[in-house]
């Protein structure tokens, strides 16, 4: 049986993938798996491989082979033993991609412990909530942070600095993973507020197995693609997506440590010399407004994008600068990837705002209110097929007579104004087509006579004068029609975002 890693069109996938021909791609099986082995261990052998590179804020670079991330992995999961550490127990990672944050993730997965990434920008409520609910043993982190955070009652701060990394160094390179398939691997986070704490959800080591379909036909990723991803490794998209998923297929990935700066993303680009990147919306949209694209060459096989609809300009501008199609990749963090737009399959054509189709084997529906299949153009709530029952991904959306489906927005997003349904994303991308307009996020206000009024948040590019809310108004006017154009402007000089970049539409709705 070939591997799947050697079919690349839309047809392949559906004639030849099945769950057995996914297990064929790892060496563990539906009882003995571990992440770390799958993804690290297994392409160790040629000491030059490279398997990360780390683009850090500060203009500086770092290659980390498969060969070292092995070596350091087991040396900390010999450190977790010798400290008490078994497995089951949580060990919570709050670093920036770097030596220690990936020594910590594999070794920790290795060891049978449960590895709990924490974005770094968290504050000391959004931490504690966070331990509280995952109570880990440990929680390695900076000195800064560590000192902000405080005392966590049970659980030890470790900071892993140079010091800490040379005392690493007396224990085995060398550590033979134990785990069982369904044993527990990652707890993830989802984004969220620390006064509405999203729960964990909970991976296990066969997660690795489905999220390779994810990279197989949502980002593309085939061996020999010199891949990146910006997202942090600490949200779904970096972790499984950026980070795991081409690892398990031996494929080279890259990201970025500290502050995001589109400019330090072009300049990685280039002198990694990527050929497939999977990127949120957001940053595409910050590399267009960077205006730095033409200082850099760059020159992609494979491009997607992940977290929210991309604007039609921003679309524009990826597909003219970077030379290939941009592909939409849509799912949960509870459900994994479900729509994708197949990167690198010559027989299928992305539609411009569509999410994709149906990754291989996955069901997918639009449904209405009762529970029944929408007709094509109806909206309704996108459902997946999962555990033998539809389950619901709380979006709203449609599918057209070719069979791509379409986002309509989250169902709490979605604006109804005098009895009109409204979808914000549309708005959003009429409203980006102003030459002024650098960034956008539409909401609906309660209003005494409509129910609610179109509000948009905009962030200009120039000092706004004091025709700009009327010429956007009218340019929605055009587009749209006259029921769904902003009422309410208010221009902002950032819009609040997730962790994983998304426009934070509940901050705006809260502060209104």
């Amino acid at each position: 049986m070939r591997p799947l890693t050697d079919y690349t069109t839309y047809a392949d996938a559906r004639r030849h993938f099945s769950g057995a021909a996914l297990w064929a791609l790892f060496d563990g099986d539906r009882d003995r798996l571990n992440i770390t082995h799958e993804c690290i261990d297994r392409w160790a052998g040629d000491p030059a491989r490279v398997a990360i590179r780390i683009a850090y804020a500060d203009g500086s670079d770092e290659s980390l082979s498969f060969a070292a991330l092995s070596a350091w992995a087991s040396r900390f999961a010999h450190w977790l033993t010798a400290n008490g550490v078994r497995p089951g127990d949580r060990v919570a990672i709050m670093l920036e991609p770097s030596l220690p944050f990936y020594a910590a993730l594999f070794g920790a997965m290795k060891q049978g412990a449960v590895a709990v990434p924490l974005f770094t920008l968290f504050g000391p409520d959004g931490v504690r909530l966070r331990v509280d609910d995952c109570a880990p043993v440990l929680l390695l982190t900076t000195f800064e942070k560590a000192a902000e955070i405080g005392a966590l009652p049970g659980t030890r701060v470790i900071v892993p600095n140079d010091g800490f990394m040379r005392d690493l160094e007396r224990f085995d390179p060398v550590f033979e993973p134990a785990t069982a398939a369904t044993g527990m691997a990652l707890f993830q986070y989802t984004s969220g507020t620390t006064r509405d704490l999203p729960a964990a959800v909970k991976h296990t080591h066969r997660a690795v197995v489905v999220v390779a379909a994810a990279a197989l036909y949502g980002t593309g990723v085939r061996p020999g693609d010199r891949f990146f991803c910006p997202s942090s490794p600490a949200w779904g998209h970096g972790l499984w997506h950026g980070t795991l998923a081409p690892l398990a297929l031996g494929v080279q990935t890259g990201t970025m440590s500290g502050r995001f700066d589109p400019e330090r993303l072009l300049a990685a680009l280039h002198d990694y010399q990527i050929t497939n990147l999977s990127a949120a919306a957001t940053h595409y949209r910050m590399m267009k407004n960077s205006g730095a694209a033409q200082c850099y060459r760059v020159t992609l096989e494979k491009m997607s994008f992940t977290g929210e609809p991309v604007d039609s300009e921003t679309l524009a501008f990826a597909e003219a600068t970077f030379g290939t199609r941009l592909c939409s990749m849509y799912g949960t963090t509870e459900v994994g990837v479900i729509l994708a737009d197949y990167p690198g399959a010559a027989d299928h054509i992305p539609k411009a705002g569509a999410l994709g189709k149906p990754v291989p084997r996955v069901k997918v529906e639009i449904q209405s209110p009762d529970g029944t299949p929408c007709p094509p153009g109806r909206v309704g709530e996108i459902k997946v097929w999962r555990h033998a029952a539809w389950f619901p991904t709380k979006d709203r959306g449609y599918v057209d007579d070719d069979g791509y489906f379409w986002h309509a927005g989250r169902a709490d997003d979605v604006i109804i104004s005098a009895g009109w349904t409204i979808g914000p994303a549309e708005v959003e991308d009429a409203i980006m087509k102003h030459p002024n307009v650098a960034e956008a996020a539409v909401i609906g206000v309660p209003d005494a006579t409509r129910g609610q009024v179109v509000k948009a948040f905009i962030v200009a590019k120039h000092p706004p004068g004091p025709d700009l809310a009327q010429e956007i108004q009218d340019l929605v006017r055009t587009r749209l029609s006259q029921h769904e154009y902003p009422r309410l402007i208010e221009f902002v000089t950032e819009l609040p975002k997730t962790p994983a970049g998304k426009v934070n539409r509940k901050m705006l709705r809260e502060r209104t």
